[in-house]
């Protein structure tokens, strides 16, 4: 049973880790995920104590997110589960908890840049389609926006 908490700044280079593996997950090539290496890099100082929250078991960390912005309008800056883990929910469980820390910072949606593999995972959660944004790491490359109402 995974439990959720607050990330701790100290835990930065798991998270990291974790971000690295999840996406790779996918089968992107490896200069790819180099390229996206600093994008998927978890400063220590975002560990806050609110707006970076991990999932753990007995095993370990399982997943992450990361939320930013202000209110009214947040993002959703990171949302990753370890391979291992995917397909059983826990996706799920911590995009539940963001909506919650969001809406209890004061903001009524989350914006999301998302992976295209992820796109399905958030349409069935509620979001809708509203454009396009370049990505930080890949010149040229082009991420479809989500937006996702908290309340």
């Amino acid at each position: 049973m995974s439990r959720v908490r607050p990330a701790l700044p100290d835990e930065a280079p798991t998270l990291s880790a974790l971000a690295f593996e999840s996406k790779a997950h996918w089968g992107y090539s490896a200069s790819f995920m180099e390229s996206c290496r600093a994008e998927l890099t978890v400063d220590p100082a975002a560990c806050d104590g609110t707006r970076v929250v991990l999932a753990e078991d007995d095993e370990g960390v399982t997943g992450f997110y990361r939320i930013g912005g202000t209110p009214e309008e947040g993002t959703l800056d990171d949302l990753f589960v370890a391979p291992g883990r995917m397909g059983r929910g826990l996706g799920r469980l911590l995009l539940a908890h963001a909506v919650r820390t969001a809406r209890s910072l004061g903001m009524t949606s989350l914006f999301i840049d998302a992976d295209p593999h992820a796109v399905g995972f958030y349409e069935r959660a509620g979001a809708v389609h509203v454009g396009e944004v370049a990505s930080g790491s890949i010149s040229g490359r082009v991420l479809p926006q989500l937006r996702l109402t908290t309340g």
